[in-house]
């Protein structure tokens, strides 16, 4: 009874809001957020352009060249000589996203388990994940159409048979649907489960169920950042290929 009860008090989605004549209703926190991840990102592209060096790196140069190495890895073997020019897209991606899944790690609630978070992880809004897999699906069928060519373009929704066009459409447009959620439903549900544990649990125990799974959370955000660069390559990968053999290789990484 006591759990029914406290359920009842769980508020899922709750933000601040703010009505603009032109743009609609939107969330200040989770801007909030998105704007401190974008200075944050920004002050480590501006420090990284200070501090490189051709001789031996520091600490702070070397994270950003074992980022690159991981994604020029990942991008050559995908796509091959070509995949040189999707790699700083891939950085980007991986290290944004991370910064504002990690965003979420703040305890940032004035009461927790009584307010909402001032700083939530911008990523547990799907707004922001449907923006990028938007900004990526939209880029690859523009470098499709680049590569192929515009008969070859429209002429790959047909392989292997012509018969399966219908489903090839459909798996297009269901992309950014599934790229959006793997990085939404994951952040979100974390963020769900603190607000459970803070509801449900006692006022003593809930900063040791939190200690317990921050750190979780954070293992959590780095994976998704590192998918969602993956399928971003892979996809670019399969825009740009016109072997179905690559392609089938790819789809079943994937």
């Amino acid at each position: 009874m006591r759990t029914l009860l406290a359920a009842k008090q769980i508020d899922v989605g709750v933000h601040p809001t703010a009505h603009l004549p032109i743009i609609g209703t939107i969330d200040l926190d989770v801007l909030a957020s998105t704007l401190l991840a974008v200075i944050i990102f920004s002050l480590l592209g501006y420090f990284l352009v200070r501090r490189v060096t051709p001789g031996v790196p520091g600490k702070f140069q070397l994270m950003w060249e074992i980022i690159y190495e991981m994604v020029s890895d990942l991008a050559l073997s995908a796509i091959g000589p070509k995949g040189k020019r999707y790699i700083p897209i891939g950085v980007t991606i991986f290290v944004f996203i991370l910064i504002c899944n990690w965003i979420g790690f703040i305890p940032s609630a004035l009461h927790p388990g009584g307010s909402f978070e001032l700083l939530p992880a911008p990523t547990a809004d799907v707004n922001l994940p449907l923006a990028f897999a938007l900004f990526v699906i939209v880029w690859v069928h523009i470098d499709s159409a680049r590569s192929r060519g515009f008969r070859g373009y429209f002429a790959h929704y047909k392989q292997p048979f012509s018969a399966l066009l219908p489903i090839n459409i459909i798996e297009e447009i269901t992309k950014p649907i599934t790229l959006t959620f793997r990085l939404f439903g994951n952040l979100f549900s974390g963020g769900l489960m603190v607000l459970v544990m803070t509801t449900l649990l006692p006022v003593f125990v809930v900063p040791y169920g939190e200690l317990i799974w921050k750190p979780f959370d954070l293992f959590i955000g780095a994976i998704q950042a590192y998918i969602f660069m993956l399928l971003t390559v892979i996809y670019f990968a399969m825009a740009t290929s016109n072997d179905p053999e690559h392609n089938e290789v790819l789809e079943k990484s994937h």
